[in-house]
């Protein structure tokens, strides 16, 4: 097969692809990573890139334009390789997979576990969640008499009897590595060794045996991988500090931009693999960053603590998702064994153990376990509600006496995909917008105070509120106003929010009408799915105490305008808490205590699934929710237009 060399600018990065291969595919193999939300079928829009040189072969697409061609834009996932090329990519193109500060993050998650004995969740005014240290691993120095006559038990045994002087451990395991090695090191070492324990429930695994005291240096790690962000934390075991919190986007998002996709991808030929790789990539990438931020050795690295939704763990274990997505949406496990990391291509001490945080079933994963967890919702008294929002937005209604869980479909449009100017999160992204009821003027601001590149989630609950307000659009959705700003296209009308002038952009940034649609759409799905699940348990949202609001999304939230638009109930502001990313907090917990680890299996048993699609009101509430804030103002008392 003819082979051509295709160079990537301005990464300047260059790599051989067959002929008749995609753009899109070459980039992939040259490590560059172009937005293709839609996982390259060619419709989603985002993989627009400039032919310097070369010639290529373009499947027909409706999207790109006239005067785009007659530019040399292509989309790199249509486009087939026939000679060598050279390709541009532009900046609002490509997936940075630039790192988030914690405060980008959602921050909160700086001395979760500040005090000895006090380990504090996420979150403000959070109390709950007090576990006794007990890490995941654990580093014992031992002293061992040597053997006599009189005691002349094997070597194997006599760790364990030490063991057993130390803690009554119920089970004790090794594995045959430790066993070939033992005889020689104990008598190198004097008798005087450092055990590395892996511990779950009862059961407690000698991970490592080494010469010496090495209790000093141990150290674990805890993920949350989601769709969009993978988010991590490197911690002193012993100390409790965490040293290092770090986020990057999921590279899988090369291949789909939503779970849905990421499994179909996965039915493909070598897709499961990619997909595998791409994640554990990210992660071993961040892994690095941190032990070198940190003069850390790899090998003093013992564990690692995973949470993620039921698709994403599956993922990282190269598990077959496919029977997710398939009625009756069994997965192929909620609860994992403790593996090694190594098995999973993660690494860190080649011996060390890796723990998934259990799930609960297809659509609310162990990312909702560590959640439920870190909120401390499972302790209260009082009635509480968790809304992780995102593509497929959980919720969590209960107490210490139930908790009952459910998934909306909502739909990616508040993670940037499905709308024409939108993005995920990151540097440049639009997150902040007022508009001028006079003149329709914009004023915004950006993460990072970058040039925009386009809006995310937060940017368009401001802008969709704003629009209201201002009655640049009515109840339905539908743009209404006049002005500069405001223009006819062939598929409707549109706003511009920033002009491609003062963007970095190779276009307007614009919200139309059937952006606004799909916004509607997703804010529908969670208000209704929260409704009917209170509704389902004879409740009413007034009968709430606090809802806590996860995950990254959360962090730019206002929640008047949120109210505004019908996202989440209108009730009174101070019962909405933001604890940021409570999946990581909950999987810190975790790592630091073997209660935690045992209070999350049971919370993951606990918890009951309610399907929505089964409540006969879903689809009747679904439909009142689709106006701006809802068609029954009476449940909006404070929204006054």
């Amino acid at each position: 097969m003819q082979k051509f060399k295709v160079t990537f600018l301005p990464d300047n990065k260059s790599v051989l692809a067959e002929k008749d291969k995609t753009i899109l595919s070459a980039a992939i193999s040259a490590g560059v990573y172009i937005n293709s939300v839609c996982g390259g079928d060619g419709v989603c829009g985002r993989c627009k890139v400039i032919l310097k040189k070369g010639q290529v072969n373009e499947q027909p697409n409706g999207i790109i334009s006239e005067v785009e061609r007659k530019n040399n834009i292509y989309l790199a996932c249509l486009t087939n390789i026939h000679s060598d090329l050279e390709v541009e990519i532009p900046e609002n193109s490509r997936l940075n997979f630039d790192r988030l500060t914690p405060m980008e993050l959602g921050g909160r998650l700086g001395n979760l576990y500040s005090e000895a004995e006090d380990i504090q969740p996420v979150g403000p005014k959070l109390e709950e969640g007090l576990f006794k240290h007990s890490p995941f691993a654990t580093k014992l120095y031992l002293e061992l008499p040597a053997p006599t006559l009189n005691d002349s038990i094997s070597d194997l045994e006599r760790i364990y009897r030490a063991l057993r002087g130390y803690e009554d451990f119920p089970v004790i395991q090794t594995g045959l590595f430790n066993i070939r090695q033992l005889g020689e090191l104990l008598r190198d070492s004097e008798w005087k060794v450092t055990l590395t324990l892996g511990k779950r429930n009862d059961t407690v695994e000698i991970v490592l045996v080494e010469s010496g005291d090495t209790t000093n240096k141990n150290f674990g790690l805890c993920f949350d991988i989601g769709t969009t962000t993978i988010s991590g934390q490197l911690v002193d075991l012993n100390s409790k500090k965490i040293l290092g919190t770090k986020a990057t986007y999921n590279q899988q998002a090369t291949f789909g931009n939503d779970v849905i996709t990421r499994i179909v991808y996965a039915g493909q030929s070598d897709g499961l693999e990619k997909l595998h790789e791409a994640v554990c990539s990210t992660m071993n990438q961040m892994i690095l960053e941190l032990i070198q931020e940190n003069n850390v050795d790899l090998n003093d690295v013992n564990c690692i603590v995973c949470s993620g939704n039921t698709t994403m763990i599956h993922l990282l274990l190269s598990v077959d998702p496919a029977h997710i997505r398939k009625e009756p949406y069994v997965p192929t496990a909620n609860f994992l064994p403790v593996l090694r990391a190594a098995e999973a291509g993660i690494n860190i001490n080649p011996r060390g153990l890796l723990s998934c945080v259990p799930g609960i079933s297809s659509y609310v994963g162990g990312d909702i376990t560590a959640g439920v967890l870190s909120s401390g919702i499972y302790q209260k008294d009082e009635l509480c509600m968790l809304i992780d929002i995102g593509t497929n937005g959980e919720i969590v209604l209960g107490n210490k006496d139930f908790l009952v869980a459910c998934a909306a479909s909502a739909g990616p449009a508040f993670e940037g995909s499905g709308v024409t100017s939108g993005m995920r999160a990151s540097s440049g992204a639009i997150q902040n917008i007022d508009i001028d009821k006079t003149d329709f003027s914009v004023k915004y601001s950006t993460i990072g105070n970058k040039k925009p590149r386009g809006i995310c989630g937060s940017g368009y609950i401001d802008l969709l509120s704003s629009m209201l307000e201002s009655g640049i659009i009515d109840k339905g959705g539908k743009i209404k106003a006049v002005g500069k700003r405001i223009r006819q296209t062939d598929t409707g009308r549109e706003f511009v929010v920033c002009f491609k002038e003062e963007a970095d952009s190779l276009s307007d940034i614009v919200i139309n009408e059937a952006d606004i649609e799909n916004l509607k759409r997703s804010k529908a799905a969670i208000y209704s799915a929260s409704a009917i699940l209170v509704k389902h348990m004879g409740l009413s949202f007034t009968d709430i105490y606090k809802i806590f609001i996860a995950g990254g999304f959360g962090t730019y939230l206002d929640i008047d305008k949120a109210v505004r638009i019908g996202l989440l109930p209108d009730l009174a502001r101070s019962k909405f808490v933001f604890i940021g990313n409570s999946a990581l907090a909950g999987a810190s917990q975790i790592l630091l205590s073997n209660q935690a680890m045992a209070m999350a299996d049971t919370l993951a048993s606990k918890i009951t699934y309610f399907e929505l699609s089964v409540d006969p009101g879903y689809m009747d509430e679904y439909s009142q929710a689709l106006f701006f804030p809802h068609t029954d103002l009476t449940k909006f008392p404070s929204v006054r237009f």
